[in-house]
Order: C-alpha cells, then sequence, then structure tokens
C-alpha cells in the first residue's frame, strides 16, 4: 500500500468476488461520424506542481467539445511525439488530467527491447522521465492516475519468438511492485498485464490462462484484493469467453473488449449497472481501450482483412456514438488508447515509412522533448513483492477476445536477473478458469 489513509475496498464485493453487471445489458451499433485531422498552429501547455490534484489539462477549454459539438478543428490538431532515443518506434497509452502520458518505446523484437517512459508536457519546461521495472529486459508503462502511481508490465526475456513472460506492475515514487492474478491455470509463458488505474487506486488488467483466453480483473493496489470482470450472461469457467479490462474511470465504469459470437471481437463499458457492447458497424473488430470520467470511450476498430484490413481510432459516448479518428499521417493505420476527462487523446499510428509514432490529439500544437538516454539496465530503486492474497470463488467465469491489447512486450537488453516472484499469492479456490 503507498501513502497512508483510509483503506479502500472496491464497490464489487468481497476478495475473490466476481463483477457481474446484473441488469440492464445492450449493444450499441451506432452510426459513425468521420472525423478528420487538421494540423493547427499555437500551444496550450498546463502543468501542476507533484501532489496536486487539481484537473488542468492540455486542453483546458475542451470540456465545452463534448457532446454534438465535439471539439472544434480550429483548436484541436495531431502532434507526433516520438522519444528519439528510438524514432521507429513509440506508442502513447495513457494521459492523465495533469498533462503525463505514459508511454514506450521499441518494437519487442529481439535487440530492440520495450522500454517504458513518462512524457510530461508543460510550457515551463517537458521532459520524458525513463521508467523501467529494475531487472527486467523489457518494461511497458500502460496507465496512469492523477497522484502519481503508474502501471504496466514487464518481462525477464527478450526471445526471437516474441513468446515472452509477462508480469503486471505499478509503481509509487519510484518503487515497484508486481502484481499477477492467482491463477493455477496460467498460460505458458505467463502472461499478466495491469493496463489501467483510477485515483482510487484501482487497477484493470488481465491474465492469459492455459488455454489462451484472457481473464479481466480489477485490482485493488490499497488492499491487494482481486476482482474478476465478467460479461453478463455468459458462462463461467473455461467456456466463458476471452475478455481483457483495458481501462477504468474514478467512478469504478470499466472499458475493454471481448470475443464476441461469431468470431468478432467487441468492445465493451460497465458502467454502474449497465453493460455497454461496443461493436463499430461493418467493423470485424472493435477494442475498447480507454474511458475518462465522462464515460468517453476511446479504442480502435478495424475493417477489411489481409493486405486490404486497415485500422481507425475511435470516441464513443451514448450521445454521440461512435466518431473515428485518425491522424492524417496514418489514415487507414491509427489506434487510440488514451483519453483524460478534457478529452485529449492519445495513440499511435503507422507512417508512410512504416514506422511507429506516438500521437497526441489536443488543443494546441505540442512537441517532443528531448529525451534522456535509455539505460540498458534500470538503476531504479528495486522492485518490492507486493502481498496479493489469492482471491477468487469456486465457479467464476472468464472472458476475454484472443487480440492482446495493442500494447504488449516482447524483450528487453542483455539478461540483469529477474525480479522477485511475488509473496502470498496462491492459486484461487476452484477452478480451472
Amino acid at each position: 500500500m503507498h501513502g497512508k489513509g483510509i483503506l479502500m475496498r472496491t464497490s464489487h464485493g468481497r476478495p475473490g468476488a466476481i463483477w457481474r453487471v446484473p441488469r440492464t445489458s445492450r449493444t450499441i451499433k451506432a452510426v459513425a461520424l468521420g472525423v478528420s485531422g487538421l494540423v493547427a498552429g499555437g500551444v496550450l501547455y498546463s502543468a501542476l506542481a507533484p501532489g496536486s490534484s487539481a484537473k488542468i489539462s492540455l486542453s483546458s477549454d475542451s470540456m465545452m467539445h463534448h457532446g454534438s459539438g465535439w471539439r472544434s478543428a480550429r483548436h484541436w490538431s495531431f502532434s507526433t511525439l516520438d522519444n528519439q532515443n528510438d524514432p521507429t518506434f513509440n506508442q502513447l497509452l495513457g494521459i492523465n488530467n495533469r498533462g503525463e502520458i505514459a508511454g514506450y518505446l521499441g518494437s519487442g523484437a529481439k535487440g530492440h527491447p520495450n522500454k517504458g517512459y513518462l512524457l510530461v508536457l508543460s510550457g515551463r519546461g517537458s521532459a520524458y522521465v525513463n521508467e523501467n521495472v529494475p531487472g527486467a529486459r523489457q518494461t511497458q508503462v500502460t496507465g496512469l492516475n492523477d497522484l502519481g502511481v503508474t502501471v504496466g508490465f514487464f518481462s525477464t526475456q527478450n526471445k526471437a519468438s516474441m513468446m515472452n513472460n509477462n508480469f503486471g506492475f505499478y509503481a509509487v515514487h519510484g518503487r515497484f511492485h508486481r502484481v499477477d492474478f492467482p491463477t493455477n491455470v496460467p498460460a505458458k509463458p505467463p502472461v499478466d498485464q495491469l493496463l489501467g488505474i483510477n485515483d482510487r487506486d484501482i487497477a484493470v488488467g488481465f491474465y492469459t490462462n492455459d488455454q489462451g483466453n484472457n481473464r479481466g480483473y480489477l485490482y485493488d493496489i490499497r488492499t491487494g484484493q482481486f476482482s474478476r470482470v465478467l460479461v453478463p450472461g455468459m458462462p463461467a469457467g473455461l467456456k466463458g469467453p476471452s475478455l481483457t479490462a483495458a481501462a477504468i474511470n474514478n467512478s469504478d465504469d470499466v472499458a475493454g473488449f471481448y470475443a464476441a459470437a461469431g468470431g468478432t471481437t467487441d468492445g465493451f463499458l460497465m458502467a454502474g449497472r449497465h453493460f455497454y457492447t461496443l461493436a463499430y458497424p461493418g467493423a470485424a473488430m472493435t477494442q475498447a481501450f480507454g474511458v475518462n470520467d465522462e464515460r468517453e470511450v476511446v479504442g480502435t476498430y478495424a475493417t477489411g482483412s489481409g493486405s486490404s484490413a486497415k485500422t481507425y481510432g475511435f470516441t464513443w459516448t451514448r450521445r454521440t456514438g461512435f466518431r473515428t479518428v485518425s491522424d492524417p499521417a496514418g489514415l487507414g493505420a491509427t489506434t487510440i488508447n488514451g483519453v483524460n476527462d478534457a478529452g485529449d487523446l492519445v495513440g499511435f499510428y503507422t507512417d508512410a515509412a512504416g514506422n511507429t509514432d506516438g500521437l497526441l490529439w489536443a488543443a494546441g500544437r505540442h512537441t517532443a522533448p528531448m529525451a534522456p538516454m535509455m539505460p540498458t539496465q534500470s538503476a531504479m530503486p528495486g522492485m518490492m513483492p507486493s502481498s496479493t492474497p489469492s482471491m477468487m470463488p469456486s465457479s467464476m467465469p472468464s472472458a476475454m477476445p484472443s487480440s492482446m491489447p495493442s500494447s504488449m512486450p516482447s524483450s528487453m537488453p542483455s539478461s540483469p536477473a529477474p525480479a522477485p516472484a511475488p509473496s502470498g499469492s496462491s492459486a484461487p479456490p476452484g477452478g480451472p478458469w
């Protein structure tokens, strides 16, 4: 547990509870509205002193753009933000209300490991901050809240096959804590990732079981308790669909994606007592990767197949439905991964040269600062094993699509010692899951 104060439980029940939305289930197939990107001039940066919790975003006037007016092309623009330690591969995965962005560089191919970082945008001096798990060969920073907590996953391997182990983590003030869902049927190699976190220190992520299916879950950092995320009405156990929990807001609404009937992958939003299935019209795949406190969901959808396949970013709200977001430098090759409460968007696109570039869609034009060198081995403080009690009822459904989130590690440098295994973790009762 980090900091001091009252311990909080999730509102989703006791340790090992299944989080299942009991009532309304709706499938959303809204009419898609195209949005073209324009590059505009001007710079608007805001930053806060450490510890401040006020909400000042890169686009401080942008709340007026939610809803039917959305974002005005005159004020909003795309910016390419690449860490120059590897200008060929960057992905931006989350953005908070302080103008801080979580991301990583490196494709994960052998000899080209993932390296995590934070990008802090400020008119008083923007900066990259390296963030890599000590002893790991690869790290991705996938999410962050407004209070200085980051989440992600790491690997102790860097194989040519890119079939590497993954372990979740959260970090507070430079101290890393490993998080693995307690299961007796993990995949080989094990895959466990944390992908998002809210200001209540509730994280979301998934693990992969030995059947190759993903199982979404919530993890309460303050209590060390896990809760499963399940699709209402779907079977439990091995027959449950593959599901990834990718994002969570401060109302504990969860966004992600799951394997739907007919072999498609659909996004979802669990909001209060409602479960919304998000399926972009005509798309073969829809994945939700982010959600803000306005219940605006962002993600990606795919059309076509093979050499004609294209991917587009999207935003979705109940009021406006789907809106397509494509970086003009990556039309048909854009993914949106994160959104803050002002509606600033982060993600990545593939450019004409085949490089993967980080993108920001916000008010004004933004540029990446100089980046410090990435150490081949992290000099950060050692990892702290998390005491994560096992939890899970004897019959928990499962879920997760076969397609894993666009942020999966693949490797890392030479070969420092692996991080320690978590203490106090054991297999849950029941199963298999």
